[in-house]
């Protein structure tokens, strides 16, 4: 099978499933099948990128094209159905698809009795077409399309329990939030086109350099709005508030969105237009900035929050805001390398999450759990390799790719690079404690749980009928839900060495060679970052395993800061007051206007023919004695007037 066809069947096949699944769920018989389906289409999508990567796709000098379709060609706009297929895109396939597989396979086992799955895997599936379409694309257009798929997507999973207010609310917000960001993106390509005549990425990349000296004005916006949209997909300030609230869909959805698609698309727009970016210094030093700030911020949030999926909901927008620090200080194959690494262990831990809250029929609050290791040991050590990788504990996949950013930032050198720098390793700190507070609470000390309202659980809420153990936690089965973690724990621990080379590659288009002051530099951060995890580890051991008491006597010290980030800064909170009470006041006010003013002028306007049309009616309803008063009523009113008049005239 040539590269072109093979690059061609990569998205088509998981739309194909998805009318496949979507049609299953209507038949009673092989609804229970919907979930295979799936699970084929991505995995085949995952098989024909694999032999595309194995093909050469993985080689610097690998960059082909395939035209699928003419879309839209106006005048000198042209916008086909084409994608670029180069070590970068490889790369980005291979986690979309790959993790993309194995979140499929434990959500057959996950969704197994839930009345909708074939409407849930052929969301799966779309979400698989448009992610892989994204990331394909070979122009703005195309780009656009997948970016707006995987939005549409969001929604349909982040909602998928309908009959829940919160998480049809979730959904709405998902959907609304991101809509500011996508503004910025179609201003974006308007302004592409004004400035470089095309759309087309590859020409874009190609003109930045020289158009960065003549493009004035319009070219300096290009950067800002982009990013405008990569902030808003991959939840960076102030747009980040969507994403842990997208906790309420099923936990496969969560770690797909947050691991191996969504969330990463801003990350790899940045990455796959960075010669614009780099062309204007003060977007990236905006991006590194902001991108710092998200980390810390989501960080602290972390650290005193009790859901079992929000603390790695926060900890997803914090390791963002790392991809984003390595993306604004110039080095966006560390931030690559992070959105790799990252898509192995986060998808790890929320699905690991997934069968604690499974178990627990429903459950979040970690404050009621406690010992869960001696219920459930293979789900206990396998939620510990992925917070060692999250945590950066030395030679996990990790370790290798936040210190790379770290490194970069380091070697920057200005006095605004060394604030980075400190903020970052603080953040590392605060990450590998609120991550080891959150598995000693659950795993270690004395056994303790209390199972979720099973009628009103989130999700799983079929999974424990039948089942002998419904009314204690148990393991989960090997097949089809551990067997996928397994392999998930294989790349959170060796994915940093294995794909170290390769990314550095995709992203620069050449191996990097580090001088050897940069060499120092990351045997310097390498240690400081170290010891800087294992730091956080040991207080997390210290307060939440060792001595317990400790840490409920700190948080009575610290009771204000503790209830605000308990409060997660207030920020919903803030636009609440400052944004949506002041829009939905503004929307009663026009609707007043509206139906009184506007509405009201109408129906005047309206009523004068109609009470003309009721007078006249009454004379041409075909009555004899009708006509016969209104003739008299005429005589009498004529003769009146003549008497009148001949009296007038008398005088």
């Amino acid at each position: 099978m040539n590269k072109t066809l093979l690059a061609a069947l990569i998205p088509w096949v998981p739309a194909l499933g998805a009318l496949v699944c979507a049609w299953m769920g209507t038949r009673q018989t092989l609804r229970k099948f919907s979930g295979w389906a799936c699970v084929a289409s991505v995995l085949a999508s995952f098989v024909f990128t694999c032999a595309l990567a194995g093909n050469g796709g993985l080689k610097e000098e690998t960059k082909f094209t395939v035209e699928v379709f003419d879309w839209i060609s106006v005048g000198g706009l042209q916008g086909g159905m084409s994608y670029l297929i180069d070590p970068l895109a490889c790369v980005m396939l291979l986690v979309v698809t790959g993790i993309g597989s194995l979140i499929a396979i434990y959500a057959v086992g996950y969704m197994k009795g839930d009345k909708h799955i074939g409407r849930f895997f052929a969301a799966v599936a779309l979400f698989i077409f448009a992610m892989t379409t994204l990331v394909m694309a070979k122009n703005l257009l195309v780009l656009f399309l997948g970016w707006e798929g995987v939005g549409f997507c969001s929604y349909l999973l982040i909602g998928y329990y309908y009959g829940k207010d919160s998480a049809v609310a979730a959904g709405k917000k998902a959907f609304i939030v991101n809509r500011i960001g996508d503004l910025g993106f179609l201003i974006g390509i308007f302004l592409c086109w004004t400035v470089f005549g095309t759309i087309d990425i590859p020409e874009i990349v190609k003109q930045a350099p020289a158009l960065a000296l003549t493009g004035g004005i319009l070219f300096t916006l290009i950067p800002f709005c982009l990013m405008l949209a990569a902030f808003g997909k991959s939840a960076q300030l102030p747009l980040y508030v969507w994403l842990p609230d997208a906790m309420a869909g099923p936990t496969p959805v969560s770690a797909l969105v947050h691991a191996a698609t969504m969330v990463t698309s801003g990350v790899y727009l940045i990455a796959r237009l960075f010669p614009v970016f780099e062309a204007v210094p003060a977007a990236l030093a905006v991006i590194a900035v902001v991108g710092c700030a998200t980390a810390l911020l989501a960080a602290t949030i972390a650290l005193c929050n009790n859901d079992l999926k929000g603390v790695f909901a926060y900890s997803t927008v914090s390791q963002l805001g790392y991809m984003f620090l390595g993306l604004g200080t110039g080095h966006p194959e560390a931030s690559v390398f992070h959105l790799v690494t990252h898509a192995f262990f986060k998808a790890l831990l929320f699905l690991t999450a997934g069968s604690v809250m499974h178990a627990l029929a429903g459950q979040l609050d970690i404050r009621k759990m406690g010992g869960m290791g001696r219920h459930m040991p293979v789900t206990k050590w396998l939620m510990f390799l992925g917070c060692l990788a999250l945590a950066g504990f030395p030679f996990t996949s990790g370790f290798f790719s936040k210190d790379a950013i770290l490194a970069g930032v380091l070697e920057g050198g200005t006095p605004l690079h060394k604030a980075l720098f400190a903020v970052a390793l603080l953040t590392a700190f605060l990450t590998a404690f609120y991550t080891f507070r959150l598995w000693f609470t659950v795993f270690s000390g004395e056994t303790k749980f209390e199972m979720g309202d099973e009628h009103h659980a989130e999700e799983g809420h079929d999974a424990h009928h039948g089942d002998a153990h419904a009314h204690e936690p148990h393991e989960m089965p090997w097949w089809p839900m551990n067997l996928p973690l397994v392999l998930l724990a294989v790349g959170a621990l060796a994915a940093g060495m294995i794909f170290s080379g390769p990314i550095t590659t995709a992203v620069l288009g050449h191996a990097e060679h580090l001088t050897e002051e940069a060499h120092h530099t990351h045997q310097t951060v390498m240690f400081i970052s170290g010891a800087v995890a294992l730091a956080g580890i040991a207080a997390a051991f210290v307060t939440h395993a060792w001595k317990r008491d400790l840490s409920v006597k700190i948080a009575a010290a610290f009771a204000p800061a503790v209830r605000v980030l308990e409060g997660k800064w207030f920020v919903d909170e803030l636009y609440d007051f400052a944004i949506v009470k002041p829009l939905w006041l503004l929307g009663q006010i026009l609707f007043v206007l509206d139906t009184v003013l506007i509405d009201g002028l109408v129906r005047a306007v309206a009523a004068i023919p109609g009470l003309i049309g009721r007078l006249n009616r009454e004379g041409q309803g075909g009555r004899m004695q009708g006509h016969a008063l209104a003739m008299l009523t005429g005589l009498a009113l004529v003769a009146v007037f003549l008497l009148y008049a001949l009296h007038a005239q008398a005088r």
